[in-house]
């Protein structure tokens, strides 16, 4: 096959994937409707100042998922990707369409049922942004298994040592999913020697999840989170209690 043909698939293949992720995203977005925003009531629930509600986090996450998923839809329309995908098989579905839409649905699944309510933040974000960029680069399909087992074994961890929201502050969770963050990370370090674009993944996935939850809770004083998670219950200790104190005082 071809380089142009090539991209083509990759095309389709994005077209799908911003379908699934398009979903995905509305559906938890729907979802944090039922979080008060601007100080209602709502089932019981009131709400106080926009910032302090527990609504931010999921409508920043879900909200940038759906705009970088319609970007991802809009290139892949107009590189002829979605017309490729539609033709095929009269709608355009083969198993390699569904192997990448599975597999990411099935992160995405980990990661907001399993990860984010129990695992420290910085770390379940880095996971997952190391797993979609290093899994998904490329089209290769060993490396989506690679990056999916990581995350759901991350999350099926998390979900099944701490079912009850009374044991979220335990921190094997933690230890768990930065093991396997770190074992992907040097995995994606080994083939950033011939793919120069994997050489940025491990500053990324550190720098955009840190900068994301400390501007929630020190700047936004939002409930983030995980917030007796392994990371940024330090993050939160030295904050209050060695910066803090550095205007204050």
């Amino acid at each position: 096959m071809d380089k142009p043909d090539e991209t083509l698939v990759m095309r389709s293949r994005d077209f799908w994937a911003a379908i699934v992720l398009i979903t995905v995203s509305v559906f938890f977005l729907w979802k944090t409707s039922d979080i008060p925003l601007w100080g209602e009531n709502r089932a019981g629930v009131s709400g106080s100042d926009w910032y302090n509600s527990a609504a931010i986090v999921p409508l920043f996450i879900f909200g940038g998922l759906l705009s970088l998923s319609f970007v991802l839809l809009a290139i892949s329309i107009r590189s002829g990707g979605a017309q490729n995908a539609l033709s095929a098989l009269g709608i355009g579905w083969d198993k390699s369409e569904a192997y990448r839409a599975s597999t990411i649905g099935l992160i995405l699944l980990a990661y907001v049922v399993g990860l984010v309510p129990r695992v420290d933040f910085i770390l379940c974000s880095g996971l997952l942004i190391t797993a979609l960029t290093y899994g998904y680069y490329g089209g290769h399909a060993r490396r989506a298994l690679v990056a999916c087992s990581a995350v759901v074994s991350a999350g099926l961890f998390a979900f099944v040592v701490f079912p009850a929201q009374a044991d979220w502050n335990g921190h094997s969770d933690d230890w768990f999913t930065l093991a396997l963050w770190v074992s992907l990370t040097l995995v994606v370090l080994s083939k950033a020697v011939s793919e120069r674009v994997l050489r940025f993944v491990p500053l990324v996935a550190v720098l955009a999840p840190f900068i994301l939850v400390c501007a929630m809770a020190f700047v936004f004083r939002q409930n983030v989170p995980a917030r007796g998670g392994l990371i940024f219950e330090q993050i939160e200790y030295h904050y209050y209690v060695t910066l803090r104190p550095l205007w204050k005082d």
